[in-house]
């Protein structure tokens, strides 16, 4: 009776302790993996259906498990600056418990890894843009003229437009799309707002800050995208181009060149059914140039 206890005790116990799996999501990265000799699969798409099974194995047990990405170079270089053999489950092990407390991970609730792999991609690309940008801000130091943080002012500035938008355009769901000019690849932060500024996703809110912040202080080109639903009407779609510290409207035939323009292949692809391609509302005084200038 003793032992069946402890032993229900320990299952009990087992049950609660969660976990992180590290995902090789592409089969690039499962091909770099394929040269440590510890590492026993040899085909990417059987390795994806054994990881799904196991997920669905601990979500039947309820068990919880986070998804993380995991970056072969990454871990070759945690395992290098840790003194650790790369050819070690105990290895990848350690590492994945990284991931778990400093990367992007995503909770397995039941989905198909063809939902959860894009989600976990795109969240991957959205902290690596916004590390990026935050450390160039951070880098750019004081204004030779007026000893101003030029990057703190520029945030400054980037969130006195953000709710300047969020002032103009009024009620509706919106989807807001910023991007910046950088090397070697363009930003892009987008963010999902319902009327006004008291009802922002506040992770999405600070990439979107951030990224528009980086084209005010580099002067990058740039602009903002936006795309507004309602019931009842047409979807509309409206933009602003980034000139400085301001936002100067876009013409409606601009906002439907880059609607409709494929951004790899510069093709036209059809306008969509039901979109109103207009001049965005005007931002008033707070959308002119202000801030620090110079």
């Amino acid at each position: 009776m003793a032992y069946t206890k402890q032993h229900s005790i320990r299952h009990d116990l087992h049950r609660e302790i969660a976990g992180t799996i590290g995902l090789l999501t592409d089969e690039q990265d499962f091909t770099a993996m394929r040269r440590y000799r510890t590492f026993h699969f040899d085909d990417h798409e059987s390795y994806l259906r054994q990881v799904e099974s196991l997920l669905r194995t601990r979500a039947d047990e309820g068990r919880h498990t986070a998804v993380a990405l995991f970056d072969p170079e990454e871990y070759a270089e945690f395992c290098a600056k840790s003194c650790l053999d790369p050819d070690a489950p105990a290895s990848r092990t350690r590492f994945t418990a990284k991931l778990a407390s400093t990367g992007p991970t995503l909770p397995y609730e039941g989905q198909p890894l063809t939902e959860l792999v894009p989600e976990l991609v795109d969240s991957a690309v959205r902290e690596a843009t916004w590390e990026y940008a935050s450390t160039v801000l951070s880098g750019l130091g004081p204004c030779a003229t007026c000893g101003a943080d030029i990057g703190s002012a520029a945030f400054d500035r980037a969130s006195e437009l953000l709710l300047c938008i969020l002032d103009a355009v009024g009620t509706g769901e919106h989807h807001l799309v910023c991007s910046v000019s950088a090397e070697p690849e363009t930003l892009a932060a987008v963010l999902h707002a319902e009327g006004d500024s008291t009802r922002l996703d506040e992770t999405e809110s600070l990439e979107f800050t951030t990224v528009l912040a980086l084209g005010i202080a580099t002067h990058s080109a740039g602009g903002v995208v936006m795309r507004t639903s309602a019931p009842a009407t047409s979807d509309r779609v409206y933009g602003w181009r980034l000139r400085g510290d301001e936002l100067q409207p876009l013409t409606a035939a601009e906002v439907f060149d880059a609607y409709c323009t494929d951004t790899e292949s510069g093709d036209i692809v059809s306008p969509e059914s039901g979109v109103d391609y207009t001049a965005p509302p005007d931002l008033g005084d707070e959308g002119q140039a202000g801030g620090h200038t110079h």
